[in-house]
C-alpha cells in the first residue's frame, strides 16, 4: 500500500504545496475541491534534513510551510483613488468638466485616464466597478505581478476613449470600461489555461453575471457610456490573449 502524499505539485506555477490544503499559497491556484482526510497513520513522516536545507527565519505573520499572500497593493491603489476622486469632486473643487470626457478630448488626451475616476457621485456605480476592479486586479496582480492590473485598466481605460469619441456618445465617466477590461482580461487568460488542461475551480457563472452587471450600467445611469464598456472589453480579450502567452 502507498504512503501518504509528501506533496503535490501546482499546475499554475509548478510549486510543492502540502497536500492538505486545497489552494497554493503562492499563486492562489486551486489544486484540488477538498482536502483529504487525516488516516490513522498521522502525518508523513518527516524527511532528514542536512546542512544545507535548512529553511530561513519565518517573517512575522508567515505560517510554517506556506508562503504569505502577497498583498494586491496596486489594485488597492486604485480603488483608493476612485474613492478619493468622488470624495474631492463631492467639495465641488473639482468638477466633472475639469477632468471628464465630455466632449472630444484634443490635446487633453489625458482625460481618458481620469474619467474612470469621475463616477458623479454614484455610489452604487462606484460600488460594482471597484468590486470588479478589485476582485480582478486581486488575482491578475498576484498572479501576474503589480505592472498587469495597473497597464490593463488604463488600456481598457484608453480603448473605451477611443470607443466613445468614434461613437460621438459623450459624456462618458467611470469604471465600467476599465472594470469590464480587467474582468474580461482575467477570464479569457483563465479560459485559455482550461483548454490546456488546468482545472483552476473557479465560478465562470459569477463572473459572467458580473460582467453583464457592469455591462448594462448605462441603462441606469446616463453617464456611463456603452461605448466606453465595449471598448474595454476588447482591449481586456486581447490583453487576455497576450497574457495566456506568459503563464506562470
Amino acid at each position: 500500500m502507498d504512503g501518504p502524499e509528501l506533496f503535490v505539485v501546482c499546475k499554475n506555477c509548478g510549486s510543492e504545496v502540502s497536500p492538505y490544503v486545497t489552494e497554493c499559497p503562492y499563486c492562489g491556484q486551486r489544486v484540488r475541491r477538498r482536502a483529504p482526510e487525516l488516516g490513522s497513520e498521522g502525518p508523513p513522516p518527516r524527511a532528514r534534513r542536512g546542512i544545507g536545507d535548512r529553511l530561513p527565519r519565518l517573517r512575522k505573520g508567515e505560517i510554517p510551510g506556506i508562503a504569505p499572500d502577497k498583498r494586491p497593493t496596486v489594485t488597492i491603489l486604485l480603488i483608493a483613488l476612485a474613492v478619493i476622486a468622488t470624495l474631492v469632486m463631492a467639495t465641488g473643487t473639482v468638477t466633472v468638466f475639469d477632468v471628464g470626457l465630455i466632449g472630444p478630448p484634443g490635446d487633453e488626451w489625458w482625460r481618458m485616464l481620469t474619467t474612470p475616476f469621475v463616477m458623479q457621485q454614484n455610489l452604487a456605480y462606484l460600488f460594482i466597478t471597484m468590486v470588479v476592479v478589485g476582485i480582478f486586479g486581486m488575482h491578475l496582480e498576484r498572479r501576474f505581478g503589480p505592472l498587469v492590473p495597473l497597464l490593463v485598466f488604463a488600456i481598457a481605460a484608453v480603448a473605451g476613449g477611443e470607443a466613445t469619441i468614434a461613437a460621438g456618445a459623450y459624456p462618458a465617466f467611470g469604471a465600467n470600461g476599465a472594470a469590464l477590461g480587467m474582468l474580461m482580461a482575467w477570464l479569457v487568460e483563465d479560459r485559455v489555461a482550461a483548454r490546456r488542461g488546468e482545472d483552476r475551480g473557479n465560478d465562470i457563472v459569477g463572473v459572467l453575471v458580473l460582467a453583464v452587471a457592469v455591462a448594462l450600467f448605462p441603462l441606469v445611469d446616463i453617464t456611463a457610456s456603452f461605448a466606453v464598456a465595449v471598448g474595454g472589453a476588447v482591449a481586456g480579450v486581447l490583453f487576455g490573449i497576450f497574457l495566456s502567452l506568459f503563464r506562470r
